[in-house]
């Protein structure tokens, strides 16, 4: 799927005077029958909602499926003047489905939607929010920072000093290698994929701001206690679905998060690395779905 066909199964909502990319599969013309359970979804760094879109089909027959671009993503607003601050990626997320008028959800999220993901969870514990979450979904994501192993082009985008230069001398070319190398079957990383991550990536002037997206790796140390114990604290129940081959958010964070969180079950996707939606879609909506 292209960028311009997914950008075309959504809308644009503003949320906080900025403008978010969101597909909304109860208004999408391609889904009839009004669903009783609301799945929201939470996408990745540096992609975007786009992430979803081998699933989304599946998805939407059992669930009204709720997807939004975070600000500075895919084809929401990237503005200079942000902090881009998951504490703040919550605050957006938490106000559209308000604006969308959802009561109850099951919650999912992946990579860096997962820290977006203990943010909500931990104001949820303490009675915060006025949202129901009857499921949780985690998926290869360094909550456990301390476990992860960045990329090197991670580490300089993050770098205060070095990560302005280097997302400015990124270049398609070094982008889409850097994705293929976390994929276990790289020929799953399609070209077509690849330009079309690129494309959103690029769009609103998208890499005047990717280095500011990355400050959430630092976040991720400073807020650790919050959301880690967010997690121990929960009493939602939890599916952990974890492709094992990934190289960033390597299996050791799933095995210590099932350790922690009271109610979960574990799942593994064998032979699939970081980005399983995209690269084992059959298996992970199968283990979504049960």
């Amino acid at each position: 799927m292209t960028a311009e066909e997914w950008r075309n199964k959504g809308e644009f909502v503003t949320v906080f005077g900025r403008t978010l990319f969101v597909i909304d599969t109860r208004v999408n013309p391609e889904v009839t029958e009004l669903k009783k359970e609301t799945l929201v979804l939470l996408h990745g760094y540096p992609t975007s909602s786009y992430d979803y879109y081998k699933v989304l089909t599946q998805l939407s027959k059992k669930y009204r499926v709720i997807i939004h671009d975070h600000l500075g993503y895919g084809f929401s607003d990237k503005p200079l003047d942000y902090s881009y601050s998951l504490i703040e990626q919550a605050d957006v997320a938490l106000q559209l489905w308000k604006q969308l008028g959802l009561e109850e959800v099951t919650l999912l999220a992946h990579d860096y939607g997962t820290s977006v993901c203990t943010e909500i969870l931990a104001r949820h514990n303490k009675q915060q929010i006025d949202l129901q979450i009857n499921n949780l979904i985690l998926c290869n994501g360094s909550v456990h920072i301390e476990l992860s192993q960045l990329r090197t082009i991670q580490k300089l985008l993050k770098n205060k000093y070095t990560g302005k230069w280097v997302a400015k001398l990124t270049s398609y070319s070094i982008f889409s290698k850097n994705l293929r190398n976390v994929y276990f079957d790289k020929t799953q990383a399609t070209e077509k994929e690849m330009v079309a991550i690129w494309k959103q990536l690029e769009n609103n002037n998208g890499r005047a701001v990717i280095h500011l997206l990355s400050s959430y790796m630092v976040e991720r140390y400073t807020f650790w206690h919050r959301w880690i114990g967010a997690l121990k604290e929960t009493t939602i129940p939890t599916k952990i679905i974890w492709a094992k081959n990934d190289p960033v958010a390597v299996s050791a964070i799933a095995e210590l998060l099932a350790t922690e969180i009271p109610n979960n079950k574990l799942d593994w996707i064998e032979n699939c690395g970081h980005f399983p939606m995209l690269e084992s879609p059959e298996k992970w909506t199968a283990l979504v779905l049960k």
